[in-house]
């Protein structure tokens, strides 16, 4: 098969929301229907004894929420998709903004009583910096929640979107009896079961006017529905693929996922509208993925993604080209050839050998510590991709070693730990003292937990007064020389070696930018 054909066949996307909107259900239903699973899981342990597919940590299923982005592959309808479930929490933005580089496309879901909620605002506003085609599925219609109608406003306005209903609800909460597939103009009326593990059947109307229906759902809902659909033809530009793919129209379906009800009907529109791999710009130049020449950058990195082998995973995304199992390529910023012999695709924490792959899959190349994220491979051209930065933390503590006779695991725990971008560690030039930064608390005990299961080690945080964190930069050497040293008590250095500045207040950095204005301040550290 020519590398034209499988390139069009691939669909890379993100899944976003704010926390517990429904994502990993989402997820794992979609998986259902690519018949990657055969029983669907829940997040929360009370709902059915198996765990969700894509939170395959142990703190995962014991919090029953995700705290790492996961990647799944599956085919469906001729297409090769890949699923990045990604992390709704505060506590995980940046690992979400980093998948977001990986993907062509991203659904958002969004609660149909809490409406569009803060996490989503943020993740959609990088969406849209980057042009990224965004379809919305609103979620949990067997809930009693906001209007469709005022719903579609919210979103509008809130996240700056033009939408495009492409489903509609009959009912909702217990009067919820199904939806009307606005793009292929028929009903699905779905019967909930008692169990979640079976997909559900459903009946089929071609024609609103169909007394069938009538007879289906009950007079009332079956002229509401017709009153509806009217209404949203003349409200609602009809969609164009173009418009969508460019992003600046974004279709909308509604549905239950932990009822099955608006999942095939998203997954069978996504197949076809969706996006296949999209061009990348490195530093150099835009990178197409129609080239002959082999491309591709490592977006995130999980360290025992199966506890019991100590393995390491570098997660690569490919851009161009087509990647070769022990074939070497360059490794950029090493500069060094490397070849891999068992490079895997990914079903969450089940893995296979893959000899080839293709622009827009996601292959996981096993790690001695050679990787960081943002790191290039091609097949030798000097390119750097560009977008994959560390974000400036907010919360900060000092890490302690809480059993000395455990150093040597608990220094190898942070640093593999921080090479997969969970957060940030800085050392103090004044006293060496290791100090840990985050966008969210909640991370804290995520290091914690997995020090501890993982690596056998056991640390204890010590509170620390600081506002921000930034690299410093100044071309001026004797400048550079004279800042560190008037402020030596704030400086530290990251993992990766680079000079930082520990502001205690809004007013000390402030000061610091006044004093010397020569030196640069960093609150990425992508520069």
């Amino acid at each position: 098969m020519s590398k034209t054909v499988e390139i069009e066949k691939r669909r890379t996307f993100g899944i976003v929301s704010h926390p517990d909107a429904g994502k990993t259900t989402l997820t794992e239903k979609l998986l259902l229907f690519g018949g990657a699973i055969q029983v669907a899981g829940a997040v929360k342990s009370n709902k059915i004894k198996r765990g969700a597919t894509s939170d395959f940590m142990e703190i995962e299923r014991q919090r029953g929420i995700s705290v790492a982005t996961s990647v799944m592959a599956f085919e469906y309808g001729g297409r090769m998709i890949y699923i990045l479930d990604s992390l709704g929490l505060q506590d995980f933005a940046e690992d979400t903004f980093r998948t977001l580089t990986a993907v062509d496309s991203v659904i958002v879901v969004i609660d149909v009583a809490k409406g569009v909620e803060t996490q989503t605002e943020k993740l959609v506003r990088v969406c849209r910096m980057r042009k990224t085609p965004i379809i919305v599925f609103i979620n949990k219609l067997d809930r009693e929640g906001k209007d469709g109608f005022d719903l579609l406003d919210e979103i509008e306005q809130k996240l700056g979107l033009t939408v495009q209903p492409m489903s509609w609800p009959i009912g909702m909460g217990q009067r919820f009896q199904g939806v009307y597939n606005l793009y292929e103009q028929n009903l699905r009326l779905f019967r909930p079961h008692s169990k979640l593990t079976e997909e559900e059947e459903y009946v089929r109307i071609d024609d609103l006017e169909d007394p069938e229906l009538d007879r289906q759902v009950g007079e009332k809902a079956a002229e509401e529905l017709r009153e509806e659909a009217l209404m949203i033809e003349e409200v609602y530009p009809g969609f164009d693929q173009e418009a969508y793919l460019e992003g600046n129209i974004s279709p909308v379906f509604f549905g239950s996922a932990i009822n099955n009800f608006g999942v095939k009907e998203l997954l069978d529109c996504f197949v076809r509208i969706a996006p296949s791999p999209l061009a990348r710009q490195t530093e150099e130049r835009l990178v197409e993925p129609g080239e002959d020449q082999f491309t591709g950058f490592v977006f995130k990195i999980h360290a025992n993604i199966d506890p019991r082998h100590r393995d390491r995973i570098a997660f690569l995304r490919i851009c161009s080209g087509k990647f070769e199992r022990n074939t070497n390529y360059l490794h950029i910023r090493q500069n060094r050839k490397m070849k891999f012999a068992n490079p895997t695709s990914f079903m969450a924490a089940r893995k296979e050998v893959v000899e080839e792959a293709y622009p827009g899959d996601i292959v996981g190349l096993y790690d001695s510590g050679n990787f960081k994220i943002g790191d290039t491979l091609t097949g030798g051209e000097q390119l750097h991709f560009k977008g994959i930065p560390s974000f400036s933390p907010e919360q900060f503590r000092y890490v302690n070693n809480a059993d000395p006779l455990k150093a040597k695991q608990l220094n190898k725990g942070l640093t593999q730990l921080m090479d997969e971008g969970v957060a940030q560690l800085f050392v103090r030039e004044q006293n060496g003292r290791k100090i840990i930064g985050t966008v969210g608390a909640l991370q804290f005990d995520v290091i914690q937990y997995r020090l501890e299961h993982e690596y056998g080690a056991k640390c204890t945080y010590e509170p620390i007064n600081l506002h921000k964190a930034c690299w410093v930069y100044c071309e001026d050497a004797e400048v550079f020389r004279a800042f560190r040293k008037r402020r030596q008590r704030d400086m530290a250095i990251d993992k990766d070696g680079k000079v930082v500045f520990l502001a205690e207040s809004a007013w000390a950095l402030q000061m610091a930018q006044e004093n010397f204005p020569e030196v640069q301040f960093y609150f990425t550290s992508e520069f």
